[in-house]
């Protein structure tokens, strides 16, 4: 697999990774050993870099990749914090970053955590210095290597680029999300930030897996998130309205080329943008997860396909997302 430079770590990770959100809650439910089947696949697959978070079903995620990283030395391993507690910026200090970072080590059986990024904070703490001192301390510390964020806007995004020692920004980066092209990629390439693009197949819309009759179970944040009622929306299918990202797929779908699935042509868009350090889609099976690494070793797409991504985007998504992330 292709890999990249993930920003201000100076390591090189392959350029498809997994994220790990799925295996701990708010996808419906996955087994652990169905967990840790689907990560090893990845690994088998050439994947290095995997994305995990403390909340994710309050730190199992965290922990089946904890498990996996006793058979599997050498991955690189991110992990989030700062969403298990009240969404104020008052919560976002040295004391309770070291205390959310004990628990962390302790699920991921870890002295160091390679990378940990701020949880889509309060949009006041990527202002805020202090935020950033702590962050150094607990480098100085030794108890992470490295430290970035992870955004929903792309004001954010740049006010986090310009801080010297952020490593790397996680943003939802897809073909129903064009906005990190105008300013964010840009920004990040030349600070020498890595981008992590997260929600890659916008909750599966993009997969071309789904229908007006697809249904999802009472514990999917497809079901009980459409309207932003648990966390913002969107981190659900994009925030675009379902029937609307429906009606954009089968636009796309003439696009992909043969021998490439449409997961694999969204993951593909992504990959052909060099500012973009590695790639998360999640993986529920093993077949999800070898399926989404191959995409990195498919050809890159072409400019008349990019500018016809960009046609349906401006046509049908970008009234409803562009101006609010």
């Amino acid at each position: 697999m292709e890999k990249r430079v993930l920003g201000r770590t100076g390591r090189q990770v392959g350029v498809v990774g997994l994220g790990a959100w799925q295996l701990g809650a708010d996808w419906g439910e996955v087994s652990e050993g169905e967990a840790l089947a689907t990560l090893n696949a990845a690994v088998d697959a050439g994947v290095t870099f995997i994305d995990t978070a403390d909340v994710y079903g309050d730190g199992r995620s965290e922990q089946i990749v904890g498990r996996l990283l006793k058979e599997r030395p050498g991955l690189m391993v991110a992990t989030k914090m700062g969403r298990r507690v009240a969404q104020v910026p008052e919560a976002y200090t040295l004391d309770n970053f070291r205390a959310w970072n004990d628990r962390s080590r302790r699920n991921l059986g870890v002295e160091t955590i390679d990378l940990v990024q701020l949880h889509c904070p309060p949009t006041a703490v990527f202002g805020d210095q202090a935020v950033y001192d702590a962050l150094d301390t607990l480098v100085d510390e030794g108890r992470i290597s490295a430290y970035g964020v992870s955004v929903e806007t792309c004001e954010e995004a740049l006010t986090a680029i310009a801080r010297p020692g952020v490593a790397s920004v996680q943003i939802i980066f897809n073909a129903f999300r064009l906005k990190p092209l105008e300013r964010v990629l840009p920004a990040a390439a030349e600070a020498g930030v890595g981008i992590i693009a997260r929600v890659p197949l916008a909750s599966g819309l993009l997969s071309g897996r789904y229908d007006e009759h697809t249904t999802f179970g009472a514990d999917d944040h497809r079901a009980y998130n459409r309207q932003g009622a648990a966390f913002d929306v969107g981190e659900t299918f994009s925030g675009v309205e379902f029937g609307t990202g429906l009606a954009a797929v089968e636009r796309l779908r003439p696009l992909v080329p043969e021998g490439m699935t449409t997961a694999q042509f969204a993951l593909r868009w992504i990959i052909d943008h060099p500012a973009v350090s590695v790639v998360i889609p999640g993986a529920r099976n093993e077949r999800q997860a070898v399926g989404n690494a191959a995409a990195a070793q498919l050809p890159p797409l072409s400019p008349q396909v990019h500018a016809a991504v960009a046609g349906v985007y401006e046509e049908l998504i970008r009234p409803q997302v562009h101006h609010r992330w």
